[in-house]
């Protein structure tokens, strides 16, 4: 053992360890052998729990990352020419290091928005200049969900995004690295905020909830989405044992543990916020509808807190920092950062 098993921390649910039951699964999946490269057993019966999940037949592409799954989606969306318009704070845009651009060949139309959330009015911001030979066409929107300051679409905000960008001909894609925080925060069938909204292709995020690695490229329009199969490959995302991929996202799919994980790392999040928002010197800057906390702190205090838990600066011009939450937080581990937090605060 190289670590304390028993050390927690608020920086990112990236942090977390495996969920028992996605581990019994791996286990479970691990005896014998395996068609490679998807034509296992547990890959097919993916595509069928995807399917009952979303309402109609979905291809299902599983990847090994997140930043994969991104890349991968959106260039079976757009020909060589196409530009994607996303919130500046888009993780495509801010922490995947070019890889869309670079690897993806694509270029991405940030627009600075309060709280992470586009809207129909936002797109139209970098949604023109169709037929210049001289821009990138804007064919594609990406949205988040949740966003990157923790906010969350409703389903009508969704629908609203999708009817107006298809309307422009343009093709719309989700990045749901915290898709399941999302369904619990809003209390719907995921269904109504992706594929009956009309989201085209799908990041469905499986790491941040208690997988050991992997995400999945779901093409909620078939149609819309093009060559899937060979950009995987190309994009160094094909597994080819795949059925361990597979095997986890059953695993979480199976009596709602994706749901219940999510339900309890929001839960963690809301407790968090009840318990510091009210400390002097502490300013929650976000709506805290998902797994993360938003704040402004006094100088200082990020960094003195910060030898006993670890978490991220958001902006750290602004002092404003990000606490996470996962599904192995437990009430306990809240109330100790929060009485930390009082501590470094004076009080």
């Amino acid at each position: 053992m190289l670590h304390d098993p028993e050390l927690m921390s608020f920086a990112s649910d990236n942090y977390s360890g495996f969920h028992p039951e996605v581990l019994a699964a791996v286990a479970a999946a691990n005896g014998g052998h395996q068609v490679a490269y998807g034509e296992d057993v547990y890959t097919a019966r993916l595509h069928e729990a995807m399917g009952s999940l979303f309402g109609r037949p979905v291809e299902v592409f599983p990847v090994f990352n997140g930043t994969g799954a991104n890349v991968v989606g959106l260039q079976s969306l757009l020909p060589r020419w196409g530009a994607v318009v996303c919130a500046a704070t888009a993780h495509i845009n801010m922490d995947e290091n070019g890889a869309p651009e670079r690897v993806g060949g694509m270029k991405l139309l940030a627009v600075p928005t309060p709280d992470g959330k586009l809207t129909p009015a936002l797109i139209d911001k970098e949604a023109w200049g169709f037929g210049d030979e001289h821009r990138a066409q804007p064919l594609a929107v990406s949205i988040t969900q949740t966003t990157e300051l923790g906010t969350c679409y409703t389903p009508d905000e969704v629908r609203a995004i999708c009817e107006h960008a298809h309307s422009l001909g343009m093709k719309v894609h989700m990045d749901g690295a915290r898709l399941a925080n999302a369904a619990a925060f809003l209390g719907v069938p995921v269904r109504e905020f992706t594929s009956d909204a009309g989201v085209d292709v799908l990041s469905f995020g499986g790491t941040k909830n208690g997988m050991m690695f992997g995400e999945a490229v779901v093409a909620l329009n078939p149609s819309a989405c093009d060559g899937l199969i060979y950009l995987r490959k190309m994009n160094m995302q094909l597994s080819s044992k795949m059925r361990f991929i597979s095997a986890q996202f059953l695993a979480l799919l199976t009596d709602d543990v994706w749901l219940r994980s999510a339900r309890h790392s929001n839960a963690m999040a809301a407790r968090l916020r009840t318990a510091v928002a009210n400390l002097p010197g502490v300013e929650c800057t976000q709506a805290t509808e998902a797994n993360g906390v938003f704040a402004v702190l006094p100088e200082g205090v990020a960094d003195r807190l910060r030898s006993t838990f670890r978490f991220y600066d958001w902006d750290a011009a602004a002092r404003e920092v990000r606490w996470m939450c996962s599904y192995d937080t437990s009430e306990a581990d809240v109330d100790a950062f929060a009485a930390a937090l009082k501590v470094e605060l004076g009080g």
